[in-house]
Order: structure tokens, then C-alpha cells, then sequence
């Protein structure tokens, strides 16, 4: 089912975020600070911005965005089509308090991947204020409550020590090393049962 068809069903409260809401506009993860919303073209400043920070490029990839309208783009054939495609994705992440975009995190379903995929970027200003845990949090558990899933993937950079760091804290464990297609460097997989 398509995320934007889906109707309101409800606040689910849980330890790790304050309520998961289910609108009919399309899919909004609250918690106590954060605000998580699909993406729209609207938002290519902050992609292009988010995508070219060097801590992007260095643990992620170069995803080869340099402009709004290579960021317009990104977001009609990654993140949208994803939603369309998997009724989930990544989102954008922003303060609740001022709509401010800080980061993106969610579901992603990997060609080369048997499960979904958790996976979150900040800002680089909004690192080590706890936000990455936060929305990842909030992610897992949207995972389990909506879409049944009962096994979660992530992969990260092998010399990515914050975002081992907070893996583990999720309770995701380490699981093997694999190189993605058409990729040089093996990365970490990590795997958790939910």
C-alpha cells in the first residue's frame, strides 16, 4: 500500500518515541523533538546541501548531486519512488519546534539486500545532540508496528565508528562484511531481530 493512501489510524506510545501517527497526507513519525515527513521536491536545498557535507561523501558515497536540479532528481527517482514502490523510505527529519530539516532517516530496500535497511545522515550541526538515536529509534519501531518487519538491516563505513556506536546502542548486531555492487570497499553489516 502506497504511504500517501494510507488513512489515520491511530497514536501508538512506545518507550522509544512519544506517538507514531499514520495520516492520511502520508506518513508523520513523532517524537519527543523530532517530526519525520516524506520527502518532496520542495526540499532540494536541503538534499543538495545534505548530500555534497564531506561526512556524506566520506561514509555514505558521492551520490554525484551538485545542483537543485540534480537534487530534484534524487528525490523523484530515489526517495519517492521508493515510497510508491515499498510504501516506505527515507525521510526528512526535522525539529518539531521550528520545521527546521536536520537529517534523514528510515527504510530503505536494497537490490543486494534481503531485508530493509535502517539508515539516517544529520548535519553535521546537529550531530552529538542525540537526534540520530532519536529518529532511528523511532524508525525501528515504525518498522515492527506498521510493515510487520521482523528483521532489520544497516550498513555502515568500516573506519563510521559514530554510526557503529549508535547501531549498537539500537541493539542491531554485527553480522558480516559484504561489498555492494559495483562498490570498491566492503562495508559492515549489521542485522537486528525486532
Amino acid at each position: 500500500m502506497e504511504a500517501s493512501s494510507r488513512k489515520f489510524i491511530g497514536t501508538v506510545k512506545n518507550k522509544a518515541y512519544k506517538s507514531m501517527m499514520i495520516m492520511q497526507n502520508g506518513i508523520i513519525l513523532r517524537t519527543g523533538r523530532l517530526t519525520l515527513r516524506p520527502f518532496s521536491v520542495k526540499d532540494s536545498r536541503f538534499i543538495l546541501r545534505l548530500l555534497n557535507e564531506p561526512s556524506f561523501i566520506r561514509y555514505i558515497g558521492d551520490r554525484g548531486v551538485r545542483s537543485l536540479k540534480d537534487s530534484q532528481n534524487y528525490i523523484e527517482e530515489k526517495l519517492l519512488s521508493s515510497y510508491n514502490r515499498c510504501g516506505f523510505g527515507l525521510y526528512r527529519v526535522e525539529l518539531t519546534k521550528t520545521s527546521e530539516p536536520v537529517g534523514i532517516c528510515g527504510l530503505v530496500q536494497r537490490d543486494y539486500l534481503p531485508n530493509a535497511d535502517l539508515g539516517f545522515a544529520f548535519l553535521p550541526e546537529f550531530c552529538g545532540k542525540g537526534y540520530a538515536f532519536e529518529a532511528a529509534s523511532a524508525s525501528v519501531q515504525y518498522a515492527k508496528a506498521d510493515f510487520a518487519l521482523n528483521r532489520l538491516l544497516a550498513t555502515t563505513a568500516q573506519e563510521n565508528k559514530k554510526s557503529i556506536q549508535l547501531l549498537k546502542k539500537l541493539g542491531f548486531e554485527f553480522d558480516k562484511m559484504i561489498r555492494p555492487p559495483s562498490e570498491k570497499k566492503k562495508i559492515r553489516l549489521y542485522a537486528i531481530n525486532i
